[in-house]
């Protein structure tokens, strides 16, 4: 009886040793998770990427569709961000580092 390894069994097991979070992020991967996770992580993240001005007047934000729906209080605000919905959108998407957010619609 053996209660010792090989040099070559110990060997291949190190080889396909990951870190913990390339573990998790192939487990997020493979269960479609990164998506949603990246949209909470931009809801939670709204007042610091877009100033708080900005957040003080945001009522309300949800994603449908890897669309992201603000709800406003102040009319000349959503005229404003609305006439630059490219800029909001690729600012969102560069503080992410993916591409979260296909369009942005504000109410």
């Amino acid at each position: 009886m053996r209660y010792y390894k090989k040099k070559e069994e110990i060997a291949k097991r190190k080889a396909d040793v990951q870190t913990i979070g390339d573990s998790i992020k192939g487990l997020l991967k493979a269960y479609r998770l990164q998506g949603k996770l990246n949209e909470v992580d931009l809801v939670q993240r709204w007042e610091q990427i877009m100033g708080k001005p900005i957040a003080m007047k945001t009522k309300e934000l949800y994603f449908r569709d890897q669309k992201l729906f603000v709800r406003l209080t102040s009319a000349p605000l959503k005229h404003e961000l609305n006439m630059s919905k490219s800029k909001v959108v690729e600012l969102l998407n560069k503080a992410m580092g993916d591409e979260v957010v296909k369009e942005v619609v504000f109410l």
